[in-house]
């Protein structure tokens, strides 16, 4: 199984479960901009603690056996809104589950995910505008140029992205000043 069959089936499987959820990261860079290596799936999803078993389940029945993950991290993930992961033993790849936070910004990008077809599945991704505005977020955090090549990339090809919304959110999130040097970067100019 591939990393595109895997997120086929992630996608099933998460759609048979009826629980929201949107790629981000690496998979969903590769979607809006250009396309680059990426060793695991990155998943924002809605799941309440109650359920943790049954999306245990449902992996297990999707990708067999080989599976591997721990409920008890699950559970302190939900808990502490942060990541759990499953790890696809056949193929390595990882799978980071990133918890919905109850926020606007969390809401928002949820009700604004984008639908693409994978396979044979309808798979839900981050806006190219969340995605930048995540991007934004972690490389704030980590100062890595990763985050702003791939927000470069995204803001090359999809040329037509919603800027008043990157500029509020930016605003927002104390990331103005590099979305700007971004926006200049693409358009050749000098930042005033």
């Amino acid at each position: 199984m591939d990393l595109t069959q895997l997120l086929e089936t992630l996608g099933r499987t998460l759609q048979g479960l009826g629980m929201p959820y949107l790629v981000s990261g690496g998979m969903a860079v590769s979607v809006w901009g250009k396309p680059r290596f990426t060793a695991d799936i990155d998943i924002v999803v809605e799941l309440p603690l109650a359920r943790v078993e049954q999306l245990a389940a449902a992996m297990k029945s999707a990708f067999g056996e080989d599976m591997l993950f721990d409920e008890t991290q699950i559970a302190r993930a939900i808990r502490e809104k942060k990541e759990f992961n499953f790890f696809h033993g056949d193929t390595g790849i990882k799978i980071d589950f990133w918890i919905l936070k109850d926020t606007v910004f969390d809401e928002s990008r949820m009700s604004r995910r984008v639908a693409r077809r994978i396979g044979k599945q309808d798979v839900w991704f981050s806006s190219p505008e969340d995605l930048i505005l995540i991007k934004l977020q972690w490389y704030k955090e980590s100062l890595s140029t990763r985050h702003l090549e791939d927000i470069e990339s995204i803001l090359k090809i999809q040329s037509r992205v919603d800027r008043a919304y990157l500029r509020h959110w930016a605003l927002a999130q104390g990331t103005s000043a590099i979305i700007e040097s971004e926006f200049n970067k693409v358009e050749g100019a000098e930042t005033p």
